[in-house]
């Protein structure tokens, strides 16, 4: 029972502080206008955060020997033609996985 008393008090606290950070922009801001920085932030972060986890994906990836990083690029091109083309992140992001898996069976 103490197990699961504590596992029960562990997820209540992981909750609130979830919904804590969620909630603080709200609190602090309110119906106020953002600040510049953060307005920048907000356009500037997302396109280096997905540059990042780009470059951390293809860290191990061997061009020196077969298959030449041929599904992680053909991966990451058919996510990038269909960011593109739809606009669809989900679409984009199962079809690239979808890509990947199959090429690295196949090749």
């Amino acid at each position: 029972m103490p197990e699961t008393l504590y596992a029960i008090a562990a997820i209540a606290v992981v909750a609130l502080v979830t919904w804590g950070l969620r909630a603080a922009p709200f609190l602090l801001f309110g119906s106020r206008p953002l600040p510049r920085t953060m307005r920048y932030l907000g356009k500037a972060l997302p396109p280096a955060i997905m540059t990042v986890l780009v470059i951390y994906c293809l860290r191990n990836t061997a061009f020196d020997h077969p298959p030449f990083g041929i599904p992680e690029l053909a991966a990451c091109a058919l996510v990038a033609l269909l960011q593109i083309v739809k606009r669809n992140m989900y679409l984009s992001i199962i079809a690239g996985t979808v890509c990947y898996m199959v090429l690295i069976r196949l090749l």
